[in-house]
């Protein structure tokens, strides 16, 4: 198979020999590379490498496209990292027209008139920036004589994949690992990857989330080893029962590669007790179903309690070929007969931010330190949730929750609010040439994040109107996933689709007098502002009057504030040399949405604003 450039038109075109999302969990070869958190079958591919960059598709010969050869001439640039912020092109800050508007002439495909194509709307797009990487690299020892992919954490946006001038593969969504199989191409020296990215494609659409519109290789990129049996997905259904002292545990486990060997599964507590204990023949698909624990304890955000699991996968003459733990817990969400969420059988209060992945110096190329950081700031504060707006964060961000009791909402890679607020159509809709689009975002989300205890809300997306294809997403959530609820704020412009999506009434920016008209009167589903209290400027007072309504409305939940941290680059000032922080319109970047992306709690270098002093004072009220 060939690349074809044609595919950034195509909304119905979004994955090409992509493997199937699967869970995010480690393996190991033995308990000493866990421990020592330095996995022999992981390569990382970080670091420096050649570069170059295109204004438009109309200059990059067509050869390189489709071969993915090398180039001369290049210069160099940091993995991850964002490529505007490297100096290669413009910073732009816009919250809901899309970029490319009162510039370029665009409509979506397929959404105005069935006929409509949209032939070349992207593939010959002037404004199509690309990024065209080249790594050269040699296969650790480790790695060789075994099946090898490649996983890509974060690209934005649309991004094809060579190797040695082979096509391997294109992906969209920008915010899910996307992993290709290299082994049929790959060589232990002298490997050369080639992937070129584009700013744009119909995933341009889909997302338009309010942020800095950047381009690149802007998360981790690694090269996994498989032995000849693997676990490729994990599937954990820890269930607390309704007398919160004991719980069934289910583990549904799928293997590729040989299946002449066995495994050996237990799971243990915090001091070390041994409380499963069992082995399995390895199958295509092992379930394991109700394995009862008769006293459980139970996680929540005062007490995070995890269990750790542990598999692990032997050949046939008992050799350790991978070794994979999980931590888990066991809790309960639902919504009882009076509309009140509850957990673990007490009712479920709410005290939360959104947050975007953020960081002054590197975008949203941010580190683990980064996370840390704000983990910390969550629990000085009182922040007990976390919206992810508007697409799924990096893994690790989802164990630190777990392990810190952050409830989390989880929500999709879509937003799309720059085409029924700004015009007269609606992406997705009810169109079924975007619905496998809508559907695998979702997929992707789920698929991989499915295992965290701290996920207690799927979120379908953020400002997408909604339709039929936001509606079988509800749907697939709920057909995969009966352990959470459904969010989707966007209903509430579309009443007719109220009873198929969403569990939960969610509104942004409510006064608390229409909240209160809303709880009042005989609510027939739990209420959460997804976003409220917008932190822009002097802002965030009057926090009590939405903060006393949790003490008389149990169907109130609380909410989660707009947002945690300003979207701000830092920057040296020309006339006094010193460092200062930057907002949207700051950077000749017209049109922009200027100081609108400074609406956060922490200024963008991770510094509380005087704000953070009353949200921590009300949602400590409510610990």
């Amino acid at each position: 198979m060939q690349a074809n450039i044609k595919w950034l038109d195509d909304p119905r075109i979004f994955s090409v020999n992509q493997i199937k999302a699967h869970s995010d969990h480690q393996f190991y070869r033995n308990y000493d590379e866990w421990q020592r958190n330095n996995s022999s079958f992981q390569q990382s591919l970080n670091g420096r490498w050649q570069f170059n960059f295109f204004n438009n598709p109309q200059q990059l010969p067509d050869k390189l496209l489709l071969t993915g050869r090398e180039i001369k001439n290049t210069t160099s640039i940091l993995v991850p990292s964002e490529i505007e912020l490297q100096g290669y092109a413009q910073n732009q800050y816009t919250n809901d027209r899309y970029p490319w508007e009162g510039k370029i002439y665009r409509r979506p495909a397929y959404i105005l008139d069935k006929n409509d194509t949209q032939e070349n709307s992207f593939s010959q797009g002037k404004d199509n920036t690309i990024g065209y990487y080249l790594k050269h690299f040699d296969l650790n020892p480790t790695l060789q004589n075994k099946n090898i992919r490649i996983r890509f954490e974060g690209v934005e946006r649309a991004f094809y994949v060579f190797l040695n001038n082979h096509f391997i593969g294109y992906a969209e969504d920008s915010f899910t690992p996307s992993e290709f199989d290299l082994s049929q191409y790959i060589k232990n020296k002298n490997n050369l990857l080639t992937v070129v990215v584009f700013k744009h494609s119909t995933a341009s659409w889909l997302e338009d989330q309010d942020m800095f519109r950047f381009l690149g290789i802007f998360r981790n990129v690694e090269l996994l080893a498989t032995e000849s049996t693997h676990l490729e997905d994990l599937d954990l259904r820890p269930k607390l029962n309704h007398d919160n002292q004991s719980g069934l545990l289910a583990a549904h486990l799928s293997f590729i590669g040989k299946k002449d060997g066995f495994i050996h599964i237990y799971v243990k507590d915090h001091n070390g007790k041994s409380l499963f204990d069992q082995q399995y023949s390895i199958e295509n698909q092992l379930n394991i179903d109700n394995i009862p624990f008769k006293s459980v304890h139970p996680w929540s955000n005062h007490d995070p309690y995890l269990y750790q699991l542990f598999i692990e996968v032997y050949s046939s003459n008992s050799t350790l070929l991978e070794l994979i733990p999980y931590q888990f817990g066991f809790r309960r969400i639902e919504i009882n007969d009076q509309h009140v969420v509850l957990l673990n059988g007490k009712r479920l209060i709410i005290n939360g931010v959104n947050r975007h992945e953020w960081d002054a110096e590197r975008g949203r190329a941010i580190t683990l330190d980064d996370m840390k950081q704000d983990i910390k700031s969550f629990q000085k504060n009182n922040i007990n949730a976390v919206r992810t707006c508007h697409y799924p964060d990096q893994i690790p961000w989802y164990y630190m929750c777990d392990q810190s009791g952050i409830y989390v909402m989880a929500e999709n890679n879509m937003e799309t609010h720059g085409t029924w607020q700004q015009a007269d159509y609606n992406v997705p809709g009810s169109s079924p040439e975007w619905l496998d689009a809508v559907i695998d975002r979702a997929r992707n989300n789920y698929e991989t994040l499915k295992n965290h205890t701290s996920i207690l809300f799927w979120s379908l997306g953020n400002e997408s109107y909604a339709g039929e294809d936001i509606a079988k997403m509800n749907e697939f959530y709920k057909s995969h996933d009966k352990s959470r609820l459904t969010h989707y704020e966007g209903v509430s412009w579309t009443p007719q689709y109220r009873s198929r999506i969403s569990d939960i009434e969610s509104r942004m920016y409510l006064p608390p007098k229409q909240v209160e008209d809303y709880l009042k009167n005989n609510p027939d589903k739990p209420f959460v502002e997804c976003e409220y209290m917008h932190d822009m400027g002097n802002s965030c007072g009057g926090m009590g009057d939405y903060i006393k309504l949790l003490d008389q409305y149990p169907q109130y939940l609380g909410g989660f504030i707009w947002d945690y941290i300003d979207q701000a680059l830092t920057v040296t000032d020309k006339i006094s040399g010193q460092k200062v922080l930057r907002y949207g319109g700051d950077f000749d970047d017209h049109h922009a949405d200027n100081e609108f992306s400074g609406d956060g709690l922490m200024f963008a270098n991770r510094t509380e604003k005087p704000a953070m002093q009353e949200v921590r004072y009300y949602y400590g009220l409510h610990k």
